[in-house]
C-alpha cells in the first residue's frame, strides 16, 4: 500500500525472513515474488555462486555448465528432448511462441494466464498502450477449466495454445489433457508456462503433476533460488529450429553464477523432495485461515489453491475486496508478516514461522469482521487500498478474427 505501514525498500532476508532498511524484520511470504523456493541465503546455493565467481561469470563461448544443467533437466522434465537457456521468463515464453510459429507456419496463438510483458501477450491485457494493432489481432484467449472456450476458439491458423497449467484455481475433469487432445488434434503445438508450477508443484513441474506433456515448457522463478535465469525445453524437432531458423539469442543466457546456482537448486529439490516439504506446510496454513474464518463466521474470505502456492480471497457481496485485502494485509505487517493475500512458500518456512502466521491471523480476522459488520473497512487504513495490476483479466478477445 501507498503511504501505509509497509516498507517501502528491503535490504535483507535469511532464511524465510526478510529486513527492511529500518531494521524491521518480516516473516516473508512473497519470496522474491516466486524466485526464492529454498530461502534467502541458502547456503549451498551461496556457496555453488561463490565458487563460480572465482572462475569468471560470462564467457564468449559455452560453458559446461550449461550442457550439465541440461542434462540435470532432462532426468527430471518429461518433455525436456532439448533445452535453451535465457535470463527472464518472458524471453522464453516469446521464444516457444515463435518457434512455435515458424514450426506450424501459422500465425495466431491462444492463450490463457499471464505470460510477461512482450507484445504479442500484453496486447491483450487493459495495459496494452504502444501495441500495434496487428499485433494484437494475432492472440486471443481461452478461459481455465473451460474447454469449451478453447473448442469454440481455436482454428487452422492457430499455431500455439500457451496456458499455465493452473494458476490458483485447481484444475478439474481432467482439463489439462483434454486441452492437449483438442491441440493435437488441430495440429496446434501446446505450450505451458511453468513459471509458477516448475520445481514447485513437483521437481518436474506440473507435467509430471498432472501427467501431461506438453510440446514446448518454460520456466524460471524456482529454477535458481532467486537468480535470473530461465528455460525452453521441449521436443527436439521443434527445438532445433533454433539452431538456424528461429534466432533467439541473449549475451547472458549463459551467465555461470545463474547456472551454478540453479544445479545447486534443483539438487536440493530433487534430493530433499522440497515440493512434498512445500505442500505440507502450505496447507497448515491453508487449513489453519480457512478454521479461523470459518469459527469467525467469515464465509466471505477464503484460502484456497495449490498447497505450494495459496491466495486468499474476499466475496464482493461483503465489501470491498481490495479495501478488504488492504485491512488484512496493513495488520499482518504490523505484526511482522510480509503479505500480499497469498501463501508463496519456501523449504525455510518452519514450524513456527506457521504457528506465528496462524496466530496474527486469529488477531486480525477479527478486526476485518469488525470492519465489514460495521460497512467501514475504508475507515482503518492508514494508506490506499492495494491496486490491481490488470483491471481486467477476463473474457477479452476470447474467439479470433476470421480471415475474408
Amino acid at each position: 500500500m501507498d503511504q501505509g505501514v509497509a516498507p517501502k525498500f528491503l535490504k535483507s532476508g535469511k532464511g524465510s525472513h526478510v529486513f527492511d532498511a529500518d531494521g524491521n524484520e518480516y516473516i516473508d511470504f512473497n519470496m522474491g515474488i516466486g524466485p526464492i523456493v529454498l530461502g534467502y541465503c541458502y547456503e549451498k546455493v551461496d556457496n555453488a555462486i561463490r565458487r563460480q565467481l572465482e572462475e569468471g561469470i560470462t564467457f564468449s563461448m559455452t560453458h559446461p555448465l550449461e550442457v550439465e544443467l541440461s542434462e540435470k533437466l532432462r532426468e527430471i522434465i518429461p518433455n525436456a528432448e532439448s533445452v535453451r537457456f535465457s535470463k527472464t521468463g518472458c524471453d522464453v515464453t516469446t521464444a516457444a511462441v515463435r518457434v512455435s510459429r515458424a514450426f506450424t507456419k501459422r500465425e495466431k496463438v491462444l492463450c490463457c494466464g499471464y505470460h510477461g510483458w512482450h507484445d504479442w501477450y500484453i496486447g491483450v491485457t487493459d495495459r496494452n498502450a504502444g501495441i500495434p494493432e496487428a499485433v494484437k489481432d494475432l492472440t486471443y484467449t481461452f478461459s481455465y477449466n473451460d474447454i469449451e472456450t478453447l473448442i469454440q476458439s481455436i482454428d487452422s491458423d492457430i499455431a500455439c495454445v500457451i496456458l499455465e497449467p493452473f494458476v490458483f484455481e485447481e484444475e478439474k475433469n481432467n482439463f489439462l489433457k483434454e486441452v492437449s487432445e483438442v491441440c493435437r488434434k488441430n495440429g496446434t503445438l501446446l505450450i505451458f508456462d511453468e513459471m509458477w508450477t516448475g520445481f514447485r508443484i513437483a521437481a518436474g513441474g506440473a507435467q509430471e503433476y498432472f501427467g501431461v506433456t506438453p510440446d514446448l515448457a518454460c520456466y524460471s522463478k524456482a529454477m535458481a533460488n532467486g537468480m535470473p535465469l530461465s528455460a525452453i525445453t521441449g521436443r527436439r524437432d521443434v527445438m532445433k529450429l533454433f539452431d538456424k531458423d528461429v534466432f533467439f539469442f541473449t549475451t547472458f543466457g549463459g551467465e555461470a553464477l545463474s547456472l551454478a546456482a540453479s544445479m545447486a537448486t534443483i539438487d536440493e529439490i530433487t534430493q530433499k523432495n522440497v515440493p512434498a516439504y512445500l505442500s505440507e506446510q502450505g496447507k497448515k496454513l491453508k487449513d489453519g485461515y480457512n478454521k479461523i474464518a470459518g469459527e469467525l463466521g467469515m464465509d466471505y474470505t477464503n484460502c484456497a489453491g495449490y498447497n505450494c502456492r495459496t491466495i486468499m480471497t474476499f466475496d464482493a457481496k461483503s465489501g470491498n475486496p481490495l479495501e478488504m485485502k488492504s485491512l488484512v494485509q496493513q495488520e499482518m505487517i504490523k505484526r511482522g508478516v510480509l503479505w500480499c493475500g497469498f501463501h508463496n512458500m519456501c523449504f525455510k518456512h518452519s514450524d513456527d514461522d506457521v504457528d506465528y502466521t496462524l496466530k496474527a491471523y486469529a488477531e486480525v480476522l477479527p478486526i476485518l469482521k469488525k470492519a465489514v459488520d460495521e460497512n467501514n473497512v475504508r475507515s482503518y487504513l492508514k494508506g490506499e487500498p492495494v491496486e490491481p495490476v490488470f483491471r481486467k483479466t477476463g473474457n477479452f478477445n476470447l474467439k479470433p478474427k476470421q480471415k475474408i
